[in-house]
């Protein structure tokens, strides 16, 4: 499908014309969506938010930057996110498509329609308001990878909750960090759930995380892997009980009346102090970079089954797995468990079962599934994978390849692609309406404004030469303040370079043709003898050596060059240590 234009560092691979016909974004589109976002910034914004997004009221103005930097889009008008992910679907072909199928490690599945998935998530937004939650109160969700948990979100989403996502692989210190910040009242759990055949005590982590909290009125648990869990009477009650409850659970409710600006979740992400930062996402705009993201960077259609692996806890999770896909009306995948258990096959027995088409990965899956080499992959017909794609961190050439060649044979176009919880959604993408270059996250998205520049804000336009990552324009889905700071947000993003720019935090550099390349945080450079070194630069060439699956950079003081730069290396399997010595030195030589 695709064809290779040269082989070795410079490797560039064109995707197919009968690929790029068929796609929602055409090399001509791609130039002309470009071109007028940069001359007619808000007519290029109308026209989306218009023609993706169904109002119950529509917007007065496209954009208001009175109180700069806490920009405004679509202002005044109104509208649901969950009525836009279900009940529009409802009305067509769609209703009897499946909007969710599910599975876990060891076998069990489900499958939900777009009629059944509306049904469950009414019930369970009456559960909620029963529970005394209204528009405006945050609740948390602390779940495993289980069907409940989107139902929870889109519920919240009906009702105007403000849902928190807490990743159930945090300890219970840290769920209590985020209860606190939120104030929330109300936790939505299991009793507990599967990864890598371990049982993951979910119900235990809540108990110890509120145990000297006053604020929880009420804790919802799923019933899920049978464990004896702790429940306090008239605290805590089991979703199934509350389920059947026909005064908790009516079968209709009318979804919330949501202006474009009103807060639509929180999502925490780690701090440089330690103390995580409650980035606050907002309706409409968060829905319109879904919409189009999904199908400019995904190639998503209705008629696609999408399997994004990244949890509901993170923001892939938020717009990838459920928000993006549901908008559109397409299928989702969710899994429940990791890729190596029962064994390394499970991903693409998935695949095959459920004919996949679009798989949207993190790089390190990938390089843990790369440590097993093509043998897995191979045992699986993956013929309806016609799209491959990754983000959430660098993907080195070496896993690039592996990927391209063992799980998309040679055939998929490789979609990388960079965004932040901030961003809420991908804005630099190797999108196939340009070749691909294997460990570049390639070029924006339309509608983003990426630049380079120095640490005084002048921008660089020589390519290879590092800066700082920023956008020169706002977009509908950044995040609007940190919850509670906004004296922290606009510190954080916006007093580098005296608001001119939002600040990524990020460096990166641009290549001769426009592509971009990441090489890691701002504080993520060793400095060694006064020469900056990028950690992803350094983890890039230790990869690329054919024993190692995987690698990690960091400076150390040293008192002759200031740094010096140390690194952990996992081997791939069936690497001989007998030399480990003679190891040691071809891998120096190598990266040296």
């Amino acid at each position: 499908m695709n064809e290779q234009i040269s082989k070795g560092e410079n490797l560039l691979i064109h995707t197919s014309e009968d690929f790029l016909q068929k796609a929602n974004l055409n090399t001509k589109l791609y130039e002309e969506y470009l071109q007028w976002a940069k001359n007619d910034w808000e007519g290029f914004w109308d026209y989306f938010g218009k023609k993706e997004i169904t109002w119950f009221e529509p917007y007065k103005k496209v954009f208001d930057d009175s109180n700069a930097p806490f920009y405004k889009f679509f202002v005044g008008g109104k509208l649901n996110i969950s009525y836009n992910c279900i009940d529009r679907h409802l009305s067509t072909w769609r209703k009897n498509r499946a909007a969710i199928i599910w599975e876990s490690e060891i076998g069990e599945s489900k499958t939900i329609t777009y009629r059944e998935l509306y049904y469950q998530v009414n019930k369970f937004a009456n559960v909620l308001k029963t529970l005394g939650v209204k528009k405006g109160d945050r609740v948390v969700l602390y779940m495993p990878m289980i069907v409940e948990l989107p139902i929870a979100m889109l519920a919240c989403a009906r009702i105007g909750a403000i849902h928190s996502v807490v990743f159930g692989g945090f300890s219970s210190a840290a769920l209590k960090e985020r209860i606190l910040d939120a104030n929330a009242n109300v936790i939505i759990t299991a009793d507990g759930g599967r990864r890598g055949g371990k049982a993951i005590p979910l119900k235990d982590s809540v108990d110890e995380a509120i145990k000297d909290l006053k604020n929880i009125k009420y804790v919802v648990v799923v019933k899920h892997i049978g464990r004896d869990v702790f429940m306090k009477t008239l605290r805590d009650f089991w979703w199934s009980d509350l389920m059947s409850d026909p005064d908790y659970a009516k079968n209709y409710c009318e979804p919330e009346v949501m202006d474009s600006e009103d807060p639509f979740f929180l999502l925490y992400t780690s701090g440089s102090t330690g103390k995580p930062k409650g980035v606050l996402h907002t309706t409409a705009g968060y829905l319109i970079w879904r919409i189009l993201t999904a199908k400019w960077v995904f190639d998503l259609k209705d008629e696609d089954t999408f399997w994004s692996t990244a949890d509901l806890g993170w923001i892939s999770g938020h717009s990838y797995t459920l928000y993006g896909p549901l908008s559109i009306g397409s299928t989702t995948l969710i899994y429940e468990g990791i890729p190596t258990y029962p064994d390394p096959g499970q991903w693409w027995r998935l695949i095959e079962k459920y004919s996949v088409n679009v798989l949207y990965t993190a790089p390190t899956a990938l390089r843990a599934l790369m440590k097993y080499g093509k043998e897995y992959p191979k045992k699986y017909n993956l013929s309806s994978l016609r799209l491959l794609t990754t983000g959430g961190e660098r993907l080195n050439s070496a896993a690039w390849l592996w990927y391209y060649e063992s799980v998309g044979q040679e055939k998929c176009p490789i979609i990388d692609a960079y965004g932040q919880t901030e961003t809420a959604g991908h804005m630099l993408s190797s999108l196939p309406v340009k070749p691909q270059k294997p460990g570049s996250v390639g070029i924006p998205v339309p509608g983003a404004f990426p630049e380079i520049v120095d640490d005084e804000g002048n921008i660089i336009n020589e390519p290879y030469k590092t800066g700082n990552l920023v956008f020169t324009k706002p977009w509908p889905s950044m995040v609007r303040t940190l919850w509670q700071n906004d004296e922290l947000y606009k510190k954080t993003y916006w007093s580098a370079f005296g608001g001119k720019y939002y600040l990524t935090g990020d460096i990166a550099y641009k290549d001769e043709e426009g592509y971009y390349w990441m090489e890691g945080r701002i504080d993520d450079v060793v400095n060694v003898s006064a020469h900056r070194i990028g950690c992803a630069e350094i983890e890039n060439a230790l990869t690329s050596y054919p024993a190692i699956a995987e690698a990690a950079v960091v400076g150390v003081p040293n008192d002759v060059t200031g740094e010096a730069i140390f690194a952990y290396v996992i081997l791939k399997e069936g690497v001989d240590l007998t030399h480990h010595d003679e190891l040691v030195r071809d891998i120096r030589d190598h990266v040296g």
